[in-house]
């Protein structure tokens, strides 16, 4: 089985991601609990409080956990790239199933009982300890599980911000195209989440049924995530930060990019280099590196000047990066010398669909457009150089609107039928896999994207080495060994580790 083997050979590298993931949701359902809890008690005591501190929890619950990391990630002390704004995230996701199943909880009681323990001289607060929350204790366990259980599948989207766990395997796959990947993520999570649900399904049987044997249970639960929650706070908050970051974004070429610059630095410096690999896209990444989450990554000319910068596309490959590298150093960054290719974005067609209808251009391509459907990643959509002005550019009109997927997937879509054109990169190693066609920008739209690394200059300033180990991979990528390496990972299935070892070998 292809999952177990790669488990096997990937083993130390499967226990962290385990062990990351599981203090993630062990420290913010921890979190949870100590808020979530009180909270209930409060609003079960005030009715009228009751149905609106429940709406706030239900609208925090509305917004997808990708858009959370994103509206943390600018915060001071909450955001930024890592594990704590991830856990920020599942605490805000875990407390409504805990306030809910605690008001529900208490306000459950028999009035009569309350009235005995008052009639016996209990006052509030020993009638709380001693009978409400006892007789409660069954719904609240019931919301704790199912915050636990949430919080494992939200924790697998924190990888999209460096945060670690499980989901570091599926966006790889993703990124890869590797059911094999994602499956080494995925059943793990999901038998994580099982193991869960029945410890606390077994944990809330025990109090309904026995109340002592119940009590003891949950004290000996609590002290066990208390003790994993102490002990994952000091590793995830007082852990001392390594002396270089790299970050990438989240498709094969970043992935690769990402470890040739960290193997080199490693190499050439001897400085601990931390990989925040496959983070979610340009915005994520811009970000991290402005606040000081990481201190480099490969970003490519095109999308900097216009995605970040905000300026209008321009065709000169030496103007662009002039313009980019002054953008840059007046907010503190430094653009170093490109690696050697321009990765520029191109419009594929099937290869078939090339041949049969002789297309070779986009221009060619607009007259059959009304008869063909479109997938474009997301961020192709909305960019300035993207779908919005290509299709005004070229005058490109399709069947439907196109359908909007992962970058990654557009390419299997594309060769399986399920769309007729995508915008793809130029050295990706699928094209020439999947048999795909690019078609010729003949009237010059896209800019030039050069890959160039961009760093933090504080860093570049305390590590001068860093800088000089990234200056000599300038110019040492050609087209060719990119598109190489790309299909050495998606095609030959190989990790994107081995592949920038093998390439900085070969130097």
């Amino acid at each position: 089985m292809k999952v177990l083997q790669f488990w096997l050979s990937h083993r130390a590298e499967l226990i962290a991601l385990i062990g990351q993931h599981v203090l993630l949701v062990a420290i913010s359902t921890l979190v949870a609990v100590a808020a979530g809890v009180p909270l209930g008690i409060f609003a079960a005591r005030r009715p009228r409080l009751s149905a609106p501190l429940v709406g706030i929890a239900n609208l925090v619950q509305t917004i997808p956990s990708l858009a959370m990391f994103g509206f943390l990630l600018p915060l001071p002390l909450l955001g930024g790239v890592g594990p704590r704004t991830a856990i920020v995230v599942l605490i805000l996701y875990g407390l409504l199933p805990i306030v809910r199943t605690t008001i529900a909880g208490l306000q459950g009681i028999d009035p009569s009982i309350r009235e005995a323990g008052t009639a016996m001289g209990m006052t509030r607060g020993e009638l709380l300890r001693q009978v409400e929350l006892p007789l409660a204790m069954p719904s609240i366990v019931a919301g704790i599980r199912v915050a636990a259980v949430v919080g494992v599948g939200s924790a697998t989207i924190a990888a999209a911000i460096g945060a670690g766990g499980l989901g570091e395997y599926i966006y790889r796959g993703l990124s890869m195209v590797d059911s094999t990947v994602i499956l080494a993520g995925a059943i793990p999570a999901a038998v994580l989440a099982l193991l869960i649900d029945t410890g606390l399904l077994w944990l809330e049987r025990g109090l309904a049924s026995r109340r002592r044997t119940g009590t003891r249970r949950i004290a000996a639960a609590a002290a066990t995530v208390i003790a994993i929650a102490l002990v994952g706070s000091v590793t995830i908050f007082s852990g001392r930060r390594a002396a270089i970051v790299v970050g990438s974004k989240n498709f094969t070429e970043q992935l690769i990019l990402g470890e040739i610059v960290a193997q080199a630095i490693e190499r050439e410096t001897g400085l601990t280099v931390d990989r925040r690999l496959n983070l979610g896209g340009t915005l994520i990444c811009e970000r991290a590196l402005a606040s000081g989450d990481i201190d480099v990554y490969v970003e490519y000319t095109g999308t900097a000047l216009t995605a970040v910068f905000h300026q209008p596309l321009a065709g000169d490959s030496s103007a662009v990066l002039q313009t980019v590298r002054d953008s840059y150093a007046r907010t503190g960054r430094a653009l170093l010398e490109p690696l050697g290719f321009n990765n520029t974005f191109t419009i594929l067609i099937r290869g078939d669909d090339g041949r049969r209808f002789n297309v070779k251009t986009i221009d060619d391509a607009a007259v059959h457009a009304p008869k063909w459907r479109a997938g474009f990643g997301y961020e192709f959509l909305e960019r300035p150089d993207g779908f919005p002005g290509l299709s005004k550019k070229y005058g490109l009109r399709f069947a439907e609107p196109p359908r909007v997927m992962d970058l990654t997937l557009t390419y299997r879509a594309l060769a399986s039928g399920q769309v007729d054109l995508i915008a793809g990169d130029a050295t990706a190693g699928l094209i020439s896999a999947l048999d795909l066609f690019p078609l010729e920008d003949n009237r010059h739209y896209f800019p030039p994207y050069d890959a160039v690394p961009v760093a933090r200059a504080a860093t570049l300033m305390r590590h001068p080495e860093v800088r000089r180990a990234l200056t000599s991979l300038a110019g040492a990528i050609s087209a060719e060994d990119m598109r190489a390496m790309n299909h050495a990972a998606d095609a030959g299935r190989q990790d994107p580790a081995k592949i920038a070892r093998d390439f900085l070998d070969r130097r």
